[in-house]
């Protein structure tokens, strides 16, 4: 998100957080554990809770600190200026003698944070920070600086992969988002109001929290870590990381009133961040498997309602024909409890675990129903209805590689179809004068749905050819060219 969005949740383009610099006591020591339990009734009886690790805080975060801040970068986007002329304005002096005279609107730009994943330069940070960006610039920790290529984009995860051409980088290491815990400290490290290499803390406030953040997403997975790490503007597709520097989320967004910091951050977990930037590599788009149902947590009015005895669980309020799920043998009425043996226990946790297979894998869906549990192989399905996965696709004749347009692009240009120019090469198009970012979304008059028809049209056409589109900034075009 660019630093000028006003409301009251913001997507931070840097986040990290604050602590004092006092150090932390160990109030409940075992002496006054100890008083305290003189001072209970015997008659009172008491839950056990078993702690898996010490009560007391770390004394200092230098060692996850020197391990993270190397691996983390500063990302600048530049956008051109745009109007309703597309990116020229109007001279009105000119144009009054019958001379607009089109001239380019001043670049604008707008900054953020990313991690190094790979010695050989591949880089993760949020959609939002590069989005529609014409030109992506990196600057390192040791303050050398690159030009970075978007290698692909996740709008429904607000992910996208960049790429350096650097070798020998130092990355960070994956850890396991699943394994986090309320409680836990984390470090968050970016460059918050362009302050590069900042390093906060904090501890892990709640997991699953859908913050209704990606409104234009007709998919969005939203089951964000919780914490009260200060983030900033400047913040967003930075690292947050355990105490053993081991990297757990994609910092991505604030909770403010004012556009700061307030007390809530949030990030994108880990485990969602390798599932796209893994298929983004392999397929060149992610592969979103998809289950068929439409659900609702359960809550205790609800749950009275339908005489549901226990609230654990996501309730299925309908399915989709022949969806995964319906084929499957899963019903309306139906309480999902987990998948794959991963207790669920809310819409945003049955999102996050969907979310991280493709179109065809198999997952064991638990569900309650009649107050039995039941367990059904489920072969989740692409959005639409198969079981094949999307990759963007190469025309080696016309030297493009062609991906399509996110949701936000389709909706904010207006779009129903279309293919999008990703690469361009040497080629026919390129020599017509079509650029990068160029939307196809006719030939000949012939609706363009995928790289497919786009093939087809052109393997089918002998002499001239006409092709219909539009640039992400509005601007309509038409180019001609033989075949």
């Amino acid at each position: 998100m660019k630093s000028n969005i006003k409301g009251v949740l913001f997507i931070a383009l840097a986040l990290a957080a604050g602590m004092s610099g006092a150090g932390i006591m160990n109030y409940y020591n075992s002496e006054k554990i100890a008083n305290h339990a003189n001072r209970i009734d015997p008659n009172t009886s008491f839950q056990k809770v078993n702690f898996s690790g010490p009560l007391s805080a770390p004394t200092d975060f230098i060692a996850p600190a020197e391990l993270s801040v190397p691996t983390v970068v500063h990302v600048t986007s530049t956008y051109s200026g745009q109007n309703n002329y597309g990116n020229k304005t109007i001279d009105p002096f000119n144009f009054f003698w019958g001379n607009p005279n089109p001239r380019e609107m001043p670049k604008q730009q707008s900054t953020g944070s990313g991690v190094i994943i790979s010695e050989d330069g591949y880089i993760v940070t949020n959609n939002h920070v590069v989005e529609n960006a014409e030109e992506v610039n990196i600057v390192l920790d040791d303050k050398s600086s690159y030009t970075a290529k978007v290698i692909g984009t996740d709008p429904s995860t607000d992910l996208a992969l960049l790429k350096v051409e650097a070798k020998n980088l130092l990355f960070a290491t994956w850890g396991n988002s699943d394994d986090v815990r309320v409680g836990e400290w984390v470090l968050a490290v970016g460059n918050p109001f362009n302050l590069t290499s900042t390093v906060t803390a904090g501890i892990i406030s709640a997991k699953a929290r859908n913050i209704h953040i990606l409104p234009n997403q007709k998919f969005p997975i939203e089951s964000f870590i919780q914490t009260d790490a200060a983030v900033n503007p400047g913040n967003s597709g930075g690292a947050l990381v355990n105490t053993r520097g081991e990297l757990i989320g994609i910092n991505a967004a604030i909770a403010s009133n004012t556009g700061s910091y307030s007390g809530y951050s949030f990030a994108i977990p880990v485990n969602i961040v390798k599932k796209v930037v893994g298929d983004i590599m392999e397929y060149g788009a992610v592969q979103r498997g998809f289950i068929g149902v439409s659900i609702r947590d359960l809550d205790a009015q609800f749950a009275k309602e339908k005489e549901i005895k226990s609230l654990k669980g996501v309730y299925v309020n309908g399915l989709t024909e022949d969806g995964a799920a319906e084929v499957a043998g899963i019903k309306e009425g139906d309480i999902i409890t987990s998948i794959n043996g991963s207790i669920i226990k809310s819409s945003p946790e049955l999102q996050e675990q969907v979310g991280r297979y493709r179109p065809g894998d198999k997952i064991d869906v638990t569900v309650m129903r009649d107050g039995k549990e039941k367990i059904l192989a489920v072969t989740l399905r692409n959005k639409d209805g198969n079981t094949k996965v999307i990759k963007n696709e190469s025309i080696s004749m016309l030297g493009a590689t062609l991906e399509i347009p996110s949701e936000t692009e389709m909706e904010q240009l207006g779009l129903k179809s279309g293919v999008k120019i990703k690469d361009l090469q040497n080629g026919k198009l390129k020599s017509a004068g079509i650029k990068e970012g160029f939307i196809i979304t006719s030939v000949d008059n012939l609706p363009v749905k995928n790289a497919g028809d786009l093939t087809d049209y052109l393997n089918s056409k002998k002499g001239g050819i006409l092709i219909e589109g539009i640039y992400p900034n509005g601007m309509r075009a038409y180019y001609g060219f033989g075949m």
